[in-house]
């Protein structure tokens, strides 16, 4: 393994980088704390663990396993690497086994045989679920146990395979959306399982947050409910990155009281000395012009991967590991990017209508180099340094780029290093990216450029560097794909390189903003109404809800269920409340919003199954014409069919890539709700944020000359949602002192800032939203601010913000106000997910602005 201090020697190439270098932290080695196993712990079960070299667990594993087997729900919230899978499986394999061993000592009983205890783990993706299964066959294997049995059970299992899992498995790994597609629709099948549940897993369950996570809280209560028919109370094992009052977020999630939920988060695992560095690239020469050397950014429609990423599973099939995204919700917001789906977190920004480009803050005459560009030279230094590096990207066009790049490089130099260079992303299918995920266990593969879709617990130990292209737009995702350097107690090299974007280059220039801020907690609300109808109809199609169930979904639920019968979609007997339509009651949502299934990329002369591309993002990235890169190999799309969901392709070695350019437009629909401020106009209702890609332009790489421009013929994408906006009519502008000029960037602050702030009057996150800020809107007819929900037919979150109004807009006042930075920064007025680079930004304009509006506002 190379030493840390030397690859940050190699990165600074003998100080020829040394200006790249904005800071170094250099956080110390912790000793691991390590205790002897639990008396109950199932002894093949701890030989195992021994002969893989586990001789005692750490301190946090076993206090966590030791709480699970008393039967209290757990959360575990520990570093990456820290050896949560562990404590998870002591008890509940041990509880499995000894139910096994109960009913071989006296198998005439009848409650022996159907009460052989199981398992259901739930985790968000199915690539950590089959890295699970992986793990837990090679402990059961060195264990020498061979009467647990143990599958997987998805979207993808085939009826035969899951007709195995109802009669006969003890272990099933999977993840919410097959419990709310098929699962639980169909209990009766699992009758078996669900009514022997001894323990639910929740893995990486940080990951459930915003209206995702509010959708799987209501189906664990689901599951709850349904095991509680068969007899069945299990225990829950939450395992979770660090985050902020873990023991909270569990019990909401679970629908527990907090003191009910025991958390354990002193992580007691050692740790090696880990150094990040913060990196700017360099500006590039006037000389050279603003576009030479460049290698094409991250796909100008792409959006910041916070979110994990996702597997949609639907009874019948299911689409591989994508990101969650939404259409753009700024007049100039790129259209969805290549791990985005249709709806979901949006951006915000207020650049030029249909421009179909981001803009940036820095001096246009004085662009830096790209930070795709910047991570595969240094992805390149570190491979030949014989490092083994995980290089994060925030698209899936970024992945492919930097690994070409860097291959590229390295060919140079051995032909051989650069074999031991990929890609991994979403879209892969299930066979290629176990097969990368086994490369890089093994060595045979030294670097992979990838998107966030590593960032969850996939075992990928021995890692010596990680380095991320752009702020990944959370401390808790910068602090779990920082683990991911170093795991297993070893030292590890973390860089994270700014993106040419003001906030950004705010991080690397402000190191405690990045670094010693504390994490975030884990924000969604169970009880929100528009999330929890929908599941209340699916809980009574699974059987009818019966008054005293009523405490188990939430305060308000009595209610909301009058709503449904007024509705027509329940009826109400005096035995409770029951769903009578022909049609499945859990087709009404999806868990993810992601907007229909993904589109199969299929080389034509072949009929090989390439990959997938999700539904929203085919229009711009497998239109006709466009390139598609797989694992560095090109692809022409000569065929899109949206109706089959199938791109053609044929294999073409092609110097350049294809950009969509788009116009994205919102449009009210209807007014639900207006008042009035003196001349300002606050509304909320029904709108319609429409993206349609108009035609692509042809860009030869890496000089990005324009070969050409071509029109297409798509549909529009319309996200039907509901906005909350107020109105900036000419005379309040003039009051304000805000000139012409300033009134975009005025207008953009003041955006940004009330979507950071609607956060805390709403139970939500700020990727559940998308903004548009507009000097002129035609309905409006004046400058207005919308904010909207990222969600088809809204979540709440924009009604809560017209009903706080003022409330709302006087934190967001405060918050830019006494914010100590002069221009702007990621704690007012910059945003991580801006369509349109942070830019423009008028900071004192905007509290002028906010100063007049408020004078307006009703006396408390």
């Amino acid at each position: 393994m190379v030493a840390t201090g030397e690859l940050l020697d190699v990165l600074l190439a003998g100080g020829r980088r040394a200006d790249r270098l904005t800071h170094v932290r250099h956080l110390p080695a912790r000793a691991g704390t390590a205790v002897d196993w639990p008396t109950w712990a199932d002894a093949d079960l701890v030989a195992g663990y021994r002969s893989l070299g586990v001789d005692r667990p750490w301190r946090h594993q076993a206090e966590a396993a030791e709480a699970a087997w008393s039967g209290r729900h757990t959360v575990l919230s520990t570093s990456t690497g820290s050896g949560k899978s562990l404590a998870f499986w002591l008890p509940s394999l041990s509880a499995v086994r000894a139910q096994a061993a109960a009913r071989t000592l006296d198998p005439g009983r009848i409650e022996t045989v159907a009460r052989r205890g199981s398992v259901l783990y739930l985790c968000p993706t199915k690539a950590l679920a089959a890295d699970q299964l992986h793990a837990l066959d090679g402990v059961l294997r060195a264990a020498r146990v061979r009467d647990v049995r143990v599958s997987t059970c998805d979207g993808d299992t085939a009826q035969e395979e899951r007709r195995w899992v109802q009669e006969h498995a003890d272990v099933v790994l999977t993840n919410p959306d097959f419990l709310h597609f098929a699962l639980l629709p169909q209990h009766r099948r699992y009758a078996r399982l669900l009514g022997s549940l001894r323990y639910v897993v929740l893995d990486e369950c940080h990951a459930f947050r915003g209206v995702f996570g509010a959708h799987v809280a209501a189906v664990l209560r689901r599951l709850r409910r349904v095991a509680g028919i068969y007899g069945a109370d299990p225990v829950f094992l939450l395992a979770s990155a660090t985050t902020a009052e873990p023991a909270a977020s569990a019990a909401r999630l679970i629908g527990v009281l907090p003191q009910d939920v025991v958390s354990v988060a002193d992580d007691a695992s050692p740790a090696g000395r880990k150094t990040i560095a913060l990196w700017q690239p360099p500006e590039v020469p006037a000389a050279e012009g603003p576009w030479s050397g460049l290698l094409p950014e991250d796909d100008p429609w792409a959006l910041p991967l916070d979110e994990p990423p996702v597997d949609v599973d639907r009874a019948g099939g299911a689409s591989d590991p994508v990101a969650p995204g939404g259409p753009d919700a700024a007049t100039a917001a790129p259209a969805p990017g290549p791990d985005a789906g249709s709806v979901g977190p949006a951006r915000e920004g207020s650049g030029p209508l249909g421009t179909g480009e981001d803009l940036v803050a820095d001096d246009p005459d004085r662009p830096r180099r790209s930070a795709t560009a910047e991570v595969a030279d240094l992805l390149a230094d570190l491979t030949a340094a014989g490092a083994r590096t995980l290089a994060f990207t925030r698209s899936r066009r970024a992945a492919e780029s930097v690994a070409t790049v860097t291959r590229e490089h390295l060919r140079e130099v051995d032909p051989e290093l650069a074999a031991a260079v990929a890609a991994y992303r979403g879209g892969y299918l299930p066979e290629e990216r176990r097969a990368l995920e086994q490369a890089i266990r093994t060595g045979r593969l030294r670097a992979l450029a990838t998107t966030n879709a590593l960032e969850l617990g996939v075992d990928i130990s021995g890692l010596d560097a990680v380095v991320i292209a752009g702020w990944p737009g959370t401390r808790v995702s910068l602090w779990q794909q920082a683990g991911r350097a170093g795991r297993a107690g070893a030292d590890g090299l973390v860089v994270l390189v700014a993106r040419e974007d003001p906030l950004d280059t705010f991080l690397v220039h402000h190191p405690e903003a990045a670094l010693d801020a504390p994490v975030e907690a884990t924000v969604f609300d169970p009880a929100n109404p528009y999330v929890l109808a929908p599941h209340l109809c699916a809980a009574a199609a699974e059987t009818p809800i019966r008054t005293e169930e009523l405490d188990l979904f939430g305060p308000g639920t009595r209610e909301l269920l009058d709503v449904l019968v007024a509705r027509g979609a329940l009826r109400r007997r005096p035995s409770g409340w029951y769903w009578t339509h022909a049609e499945q009651a859990a087709r009404l949502t999806d868990l993810r919003g992601t907007g229909g299934d993904p589109v199969r990329v299929v080389e034509a002369s072949t009929g090989r199954l390439l990959g997938t591309v999700d539904s929203a993002a085919a229009d711009s990235t497998v239109h006709a014409g466009a390139v598609y890169v797989h694992q560095g190999a090109t692809y022409v799309v000569s065929e899109l069919h949206l109706a089959d969901g199938v791109a053609l392709v044929d294999r073409r070695d092609v110097d350049y890539g294809t950009w969509a350019r788009w116009v994205t437009s919102t449009e009210i629909r209807s007014t639900t709700h207006e008042r009035r401020w003196g001349p300002v106009t606050w509304g909320f209702g029904a709108v319609d944020v429409t993206t349609q890609v108009l035609s692509y332009q042809r860009k030869r790489i890496p000089d990005m000359e324009v070969l050409g421009s071509e029109l297409l013929d798509l549909p529009a994408r319309t996200l039907p949602t509901t906005a909350v906006w107020w109105t900036a009519p000419a005379d309040v502008l003039e009051r304000a002192g805000v000139t012409l000029e300033t009134t975009p960037g005025a207008l953009h602050a003041a955006e940004h800032a009330s979507i950071g702030l609607l956060p805390l009057l709403a139970t939500c996150d700020r990727w559940d939203l998308g903004g548009v800020s507009t000097a002129l809107h035609v309905d409006t007819e004046q400058a207005t601010v919308f904010v909207h929900d990222a969600y088809p037919g809204g979540a709440g979150f924009a009604e809560r913000g017209y009903a706080l109004g003022a409330t709302w807009l006087r934190a967001t006042r405060e918050a830019i106000a006494t914010c100590p930075c002069r221009t702007g920064c990621p704690a007012c007025v910059q945003s991580p997910k801006c369509g349109n680079g942070n830019n423009p930004l008028e900071k004192a304009a905007a509290v002028r602005l906010l100063d007049v509006v408020l004078s307006h506002a009703p006396a408390d």
